[in-house]
């Protein structure tokens, strides 16, 4: 089977590309079926571009966030994904490694030292990627200051190249009975930039930047807009069943044309 064997330790995941393409397309379905839209802000700040690693360091508002990350992967196509989770999980579903999730125990002393050193390896890979959400638990996107953990500072510490690439995720109702999954990439800091920077200052500078994106994913999201937004991924619109029959029937009857949603039909993304 196809594999990605550039990892030069067994602490760093061996990605198999065949489950890899599975599991997006489960994802794709599963996030289709529990909300009405993925959606990414036209705001978004142009992503990186050459063979530098990067880290994508998004909060955590939720369950669902991996499931969209694992959507967001497709705008880097040639780029191999990892990310950290929890041992726990791991060792539930340990079929996840093979999709480049790498274990941490949270309670365990040498957690920190741990990360860094896979996280270190994965970043001496040609195009690597890497996804963390770098608060360490399920945060509500409201919530200031956004405290990320020290972790992910001082792995940009340690890097002489890359880019730090700051994420906001936020889910909210919006016209539908499903939610609406929404994104935003903010401005990419490059390592090299930042010279002399200790782990502590680059915590802090990450902290702000994933603060002044979610600021402004806010701002797009209470808008309710759909034209700020461009739709990656489109989900179920209306009730369903006798109610939207009915619907159907009356449109039918009017000569009008039938639309399952309750806002007005989006234009084409």
């Amino acid at each position: 089977m196809p594999t990605d064997r550039t990892a030069s330790t067994a602490d760093v995941p061996i990605r198999w590309h065949w489950l890899i393409q599975w599991f997006r397309w489960y994802a794709n379905g599963f996030v289709r079926k529990h909300f009405h839209a993925v959606r990414l802000a036209k705001s978004s700040a142009p992503l990186p571009e050459g063979d530098a690693p990067i880290i994508v360091v998004l909060n955590h508002p939720s369950w669902w966030d991996p499931m969209i990350a694992a959507l967001l992967t497709d705008l880097f196509p040639n780029r191999p994904a990892y990310a950290p989770i929890h041992q726990r999980e791991l060792q539930k579903y340990r079929f996840f490694r093979r999709l480049g999730f790498f274990g941490l125990d949270p309670e365990n002393p040498r957690a920190a030292v741990r990360f860094l050193q896979i996280a270190e390896q994965i970043c001496r890979q040609p195009r690597a990627m890497l996804w963390i959400t770098a608060q360490g638990e399920f945060v509500d996107v409201r919530q200031r200051p956004i405290q990320l953990r020290s972790g992910v500072g001082h792995l940009a510490a340690r890097l002489e190249t890359g880019w730090i690439l700051p994420l906001a995720l936020e889910y909210s109702f919006w016209t539908e009975k499903t939610p609406e999954a929404l994104a935003r990439f903010g401005p990419a800091i490059a390592l090299e930039s930042v010279p002399d920077c200790s782990g502590k200052q680059w915590t802090e500078r990450i902290s702000q930047a994933v603060t002044e994106n979610c600021d402004a994913l806010a701002g797009d999201v209470q808008t309710r807009d759909p034209a700020r937004f461009f739709t990656l991924l489109a989900g179920r619109t209306g009730i369903g069943g006798v109610y939207d029959a009915w619907r159907n029937l009356r449109a039918w009857v009017r000569g009008d044309r039938f639309h399952p949603g309750h806002a007005h039909p989006e234009s084409p993304p």
